[in-house]
């Protein structure tokens, strides 16, 4: 399963960004409303939305071209990526790619969750001072 964001303009560097995505604790200010849990850990973090289940991510790679995101539960295959388009010295093209591998039972039951989350975190990174 396949879902992507719009394409956002963030007037930062993809150097900037890419030094934002490196930090866990960032990633709270990227949450939709609802957020009833967050955790930082070493290498990601951990989160709770109202009516969803806890997720674990670890933060798997990061420079100025992408920030790539994975599942860290072995029962759950998936990864979210940014990718970072420089436009100019101040100005990073931004977007949001989901991959799972999922049976088309849960599959039905994620995607529209998952491309509202999608949606909301293109929102937030794009709001971000």
């Amino acid at each position: 399963m396949n879902l992507e964001g719009r394409k956002i303009i963030v007037n930062k560097s993809s150097k900037e960004l890419s030094e934002l995505l490196k930090s866990p604790e960032n990633y709270k200010d990227f949450m939709p409303d609802g957020l009833q849990k967050f955790e930082t850990r070493e290498d990601g973090f951990k989160f709770g939305l109202q009516g969803m289940p806890e997720i674990a991510l670890k933060i798997d790679e990061v420079n100025d071209q992408k920030a790539v995101l994975k599942s860290a539960s072995s029962s759950l295959d998936f990864s979210l990526t940014a990718t970072l388009n420089p436009l100019n010295e101040n100005q990073t093209e931004v977007q949001m790619l989901f991959e799972g591998k999922f049976n088309p039972f849960i599959k039905m039951m994620v995607e529209k969750p998952l491309q509202n989350f999608i949606n909301t975190l293109t929102d937030k990174i794009e709001a971000y001072k």
